[in-house]
Parts: structure tokens; C-alpha cells; sequence
């Protein structure tokens, strides 16, 4: 028999965005709730004329009320997660398979698997549950990731400020298999890193960049390269296994720095001895001189909110426009926005802005995004975040 779920009834007309496949069902378009929508519960969401809609995980604490999991009738036990994770699992595993034992796994809403992240780290696998339903199916995600898996650890880094809006505390710590006890190797196109799973940023590595830090490494041969907020230089690594001549390094965290200096000898890069400056990018890059090759932008998101996108916007303005003073005739720019609230129309109208107002000529070569392993629902726009473009100054 199937379960009895609790259910909300939605507001008529507001039935459109699921229908449309959108995962969220914000609280503003519930009419009426029945049952008990404790948080992390499995529940049914009807329209205003009765019509089902599908089945998610409920929050009444957070805005988003509930994440969809599926427009069906059915049963979601082990089975159903076993095989949304096979169906995660298998476009890595046939796409980067030899090029790289570090990716996304589970890729939340764009994988229609709704707050769940797993990252893979050559043998560990790391978690971040950012919802009240992920966090109560915590236990079971572990086993399904054990069992396909098989890895030799599973180390919990949900310690995110977002799951306070979920009514949840930060949570962190071994879940599965054997303690670290220092940062994971891994190889990407060739380049090796240790990463620190335990205490680095997101769950260790920006996973997301791979593609486009690849893109780098295939037109930095001979090339003069200034990496600005180069945390632990993977852009700058890429760079060097492609032939690079000279690299300026800018970062203002001095054991970002410090790996920099151990991924260089960990790739056998010995024969730079690369310019590492610790300090603000925006004040340092006011004092450089005029003769890059390639410049990197690759800043921490500025509007982590929509009210942040006015500073947001000068700040990104600002850097473009240092970057193409910077910037040889025939010069290459990779800059990037990671801030969710600014679109690609608007982050082009800021670069645009910044070419302007450096007097240069400048060209679009391409638009650079997320890699493979993390894809996006088309339905589910707010999961695209990356935004990247390749510029050539004329």
C-alpha cells in the first residue's frame, strides 16, 4: 500500500512553475497544509483544483516549503535514491573517466536530487546535506554512496551558513570508513593537487573551474600570467604544464600561498620561480605594469544576496578595468562572475563597461560556464552560477 503522505494545496494559478518542472514550492503560494509538515517529511503538493503534482521533502522553517523529487506516484525508499544516484554516477563515470579522479558526484537540484552535494576526491567522497530532507535521509545516502562507491572514507562538510535557513545546525565529521589525517591527492589533466577536504573552501577544491582551467593551460605556452585570488593556483598549475614563461600570483590568504608553493613542486614545476603576492587584488593589480600575456579573474562571489549586486557590480567593474590596463596588445582576459544573483546579461554589461572605459578594443572569444559534472535542470535556472568569458584586447 502506499504510504499516506501529508499535502499542501497551493493557491490556484500557482500550480504553473512545477508544471513547467521547477523543483521549488515556495511557502507565499500554499493555500492550505494538511498532515504533518515537520521538516525533512515526505509530502504530496496538489493544485488549487485538486490535481496532484508530486511528491517532496517538506520545510515549513525555510521559504522554499518543499523540493520536488518526483511528478509521480511512487515509492521513495531505497531504491528510488539508489537510482537517481546510478543515474548521477554513470555520465561521470563515461565522461571523465582518465581525465580526472576529482568531481562532482551529486549535483543537488541539477542531478533532481534537491540539497544534496557529493564531491569525489579520489577515495573519498565528501557530503554536504543543505536540507532538512537530505539531512534526515543521511543515513541512507551513506549506504547507497558505500555500496556504488565504494570508498575508503565519507567525510561530512555540511558546515554551511544556508542550512540555517533550514533550521539546521552546521554539521562536519567522519561519517563513514577511515579518518583523514591530511589533504587528499588528486590529478586533473595531468596536474596533481593536495586538497585540504577537511578545512578548504566548498568541500576542498573549486571542482568547478577544471574545464576552464584546462582551456588555460592550452594557450598559455610562452606566455607571461597573472593570477589574481589564485588560492591554492590551480589555474596557475595548468598554466605551467602549458608551457607558461612567467606567473604573478596574487592572493590574500598566506596559506593559500603557501600550497601554491607545494603544488608547484608537487608538479615538478621547479623551473618557475613564480612572483607569489599576498594582499587585496584590487589594490595590488593598481600597482602592477603594463605587460601581461593572459590575466585570470577568478573572485570570491560579491552578491551572496540581491541587494548585493549595486557593490557587486562596481567591484567586478573595477577588476575588469584594472585587468585591461594590464593587458598586452593581443592579450587574453579569463574573468569570471561565481555570484548567483548576477545574470550573464548583466556581468557582460559590467565588462562591456570596464572595455570602455580602458579605451580598448576588445573581443568575445567565448563563454565559459560549468563543467559536465555539474549540470543544470533547464527548469531550474537559480542553478547556474558560474558565468565566464574569454577576451581578447585588441
Amino acid at each position: 500500500m502506499m504510504k499516506i503522505f501529508p499535502k499542501i494545496i497551493l493557491k490556484r494559478g500557482k500550480e504553473k512553475p512545477i508544471l513547467r518542472g521547477h523543483p521549488w514550492v515556495f511557502s507565499g503560494a500554499v493555500a492550505k497544509a494538511e498532515g504533518d509538515l515537520s521538516p525533512g517529511e515526505m509530502g504530496e503538493v496538489y493544485s488549487g483544483d485538486g490535481k496532484f503534482l508530486g511528491i517532496g521533502q517538506f520545510n515549513p522553517r525555510s521559504q522554499i516549503i518543499l523540493r520536488l523529487l518526483t511528478r509521480k506516484k511512487e515509492t521513495l525508499d531505497s531504491s528510488f535514491f539508489r537510482e537517481r544516484i546510478l543515474q548521477a554516477a554513470i555520465l561521470r563515470e563515461r565522461e571523465l573517466k582518465g581525465k580526472t579522479d576529482a568531481y562532482r558526484v551529486i549535483n543537488g537540484e541539477g542531478d533532481f536530487l534537491p540539497g544534496l552535494i557529493v564531491d569525489r576526491y579520489g577515495e573519498t567522497l565528501v557530503l554536504q546535506c543543505l536540507t532538512a530532507g537530505m539531512e534526515r535521509l543521511k543515513g541512507l545516502l551513506v549506504d547507497l554512496l558505500v555500496s556504488h562507491f565504494n570508498p575508503k572514507t565519507i567525510y561530512d562538510r555540511s558546515d554551511v551558513p544556508y542550512r540555517r535557513e533550514e533550521g539546521l545546525p552546521e554539521a562536519k565529521g567522519l561519517v563513514y570508513g577511515k579518518e583523514i589525517l591530511g589533504p587528499v591527492e588528486i590529478e586533473e589533466y595531468g596536474c596533481r593537487f593536495r586538497v585540504d577536504v577537511k578545512e578548504g573552501q566548498k568541500t576542498g577544491f573549486y571542482l568547478d573551474q577544471r574545464g576552464n582551467r584546462f582551456s588555460l593551460q592550452k594557450v598559455s605556452r610562452g606566455k607571461k600570467i597573472l593570477d589574481c585570488f589564485c588560492y591554492s593556483g590551480g589555474f596557475s598549475i595548468h598554466a605551467g604544464l602549458g608551457g607558461a614563461k612567467e606567473m604573478t600570483m596574487i592572493d590574500s590568504s598566506e596559506e593559500a600561498l603557501e600550497r601554491v608553493k607545494d603544488h608547484f613542486a608537487l608538479n615538478h614545476l621547479e623551473r618557475f620561480s613564480p612572483r607569489l603576492i599576498k594582499g587585496d587584488a584590487f589594490e595590488v593589480m593598481r600597482g602592477l605594469e603594463t605587460d601581461y600575456d593572459v590575466i585570470v579573474l577568478d573572485p570570491p562571489p560579491f552578491a551572496k544576496k540581491k541587494g548585493h549586486l549595486p557593490g557587486a557590480s562596481r567591484g567586478y567593474k573595477d577588476l575588469n578595468l584594472q585587468a585591461f590596463r594590464l593587458l598586452k596588445k593581443e592579450g587574453l582576459l579569463f574573468t569570471f562572475s561565481c555570484s548567483h544573483h548576477m545574470s550573464w546579461d548583466l556581468f557582460q554589461k559590467i565588462v562591456f563597461a570596464a572595455a570602455v572605459d580602458s579605451g580598448k578594443n576588445v573581443q568575445v572569444l567565448s563563454r565559459m560556464g560549468h563543467p559536465i559534472d555539474h549540470p543544470v535542470n533547464l527548469s531550474h535556472p537559480e542553478g547556474e552560477y558560474l558565468r565566464g568569458l574569454v577576451l581578447r584586447v585588441l
